[in-house]
């Protein structure tokens, strides 16, 4: 079967995208077909065109976008989803994938679950990415009930998802954002403070017994430097997208994967909670894959806030 895929035509900014025909042969053992109903746009979609966690020799096609929801339409001989059972016509989302900029593509089984009837195609297709980001920089920093977190962008996909997990292991969050999107934070339970110039004095104002913990998604100098001076223990310090400047701190960076144990655990646990309306996805817009340079350009403003954004074919 024949498919359309949008992909990166060269490195750099602003991207520049191609839509090209691509084969998408019968699955094989292993392997589920899934016609694809939304895909989950991210900021790591921007960095793979800046080449920050790209390999450049994939240029000038390189297929862009991690997860993807929409329909199996064939599977694979022997072959089981990674939530159990799996047919022709269940509703699926699916992390991580190679290519999700795609109305139709072939995906590892073990990476596709049942999608929750409480959630839209695009509120699917933009769960697992954030959430597991979300999970990993929790658990890595030990959050536990108690702790104070000072969480950069927390208007963002990942920092709404940070917000509502850490609520549920009772730690107190104060998210860094812009004022047009305090209630954005005020929402997912955390207490908003204004980034820009005297931001760690205005934390310690919040905060006069301390922080115990700084998350990072904003990935500026600024959020760095802050949770430096705010947060003794740099083994509780953690970023997601501070390039290139987390490689030489003496940081945690949660670029790579987890052990794999962990990581299928925690997408099992995101999905039953999104299940339960426990997690929720706000999703802000969404687009035909004709836009998907203009929505990544946008993005590429550090999160603007205000929900997610799918791209439909």
């Amino acid at each position: 079967m024949s498919s359309v895929a949008v992909v990166a035509e060269m490195v750099g900014a602003p991207v520049s995208l191609t839509a090209i025909d691509v084969d998408v042969p019968a699955p094989g053992p292993g392997e589920v077909t899934i016609d694809v109903r939304a895909a989950g746009v991210n900021l790591a979609d921007f960095m793979v065109c800046l080449g920050a966690i790209a390999n450049a020799k994939r240029f000038p096609a390189h297929p862009l976008g991690y997860e993807v929801a929409g329909v199996i339409s064939a599977i694979g001989p022997d072959t089981a989803i990674a939530s159990g059972g799996g047919a022709v016509g269940d509703p699926v989302l699916a992390f991580r994938v190679r290519g999700g900029y795609t109305d139709r593509l072939n995906a590892r089984a073990d990476d596709v679950y049942r999608k929750p009837d409480t959630l839209t195609f695009p509120e699917a297709a933009n769960l697992l990415l954030c959430g597991t980001s979300a999970s990993k920089m929790l658990r890595v920093t030990g959050v536990t009930a108690g702790d104070t977190v000072l969480l950069h962008a927390a208007s963002g996909g990942t920092g709404v998802s940070i917000l509502q997990q850490a609520r549920m292991v009772g730690a107190r969050v104060i998210g860094t954002c812009g004022k047009d999107n305090f209630e954005v934070v005020r929402r997912f339970g955390g207490e908003p403070v204004e980034y820009g110039e005297g931001l760690a004095e205005r934390v310690r104002d919040l905060a006069p017994d301390g922080i115990q913990v700084a998350l990072d998604c904003a990935g500026t100098d600024e959020a760095l430097d802050v949770s430096f001076a705010l947060v003794q223990n740099r083994r509780r310090i953690m970023t997601c997208c501070a390039y290139p400047r987390a490689f030489d701190e003496d940081m945690e960076f949660s670029i790579g994967t987890w052990p794999a144990a962990a990581e299928r655990a925690a997408r099992a646990d995101i999905i039953e909670l999104a299940a339960a309306g426990k997690l929720v996805v706000p999703v802000a817009a969404t687009h035909p894959l004709s836009d998907a340079a203009d929505v990544l350009n946008f993005l590429s403003q550090r999160h603007p806030g205000g929900g997610k954004h799918a791209l439909v074919p």
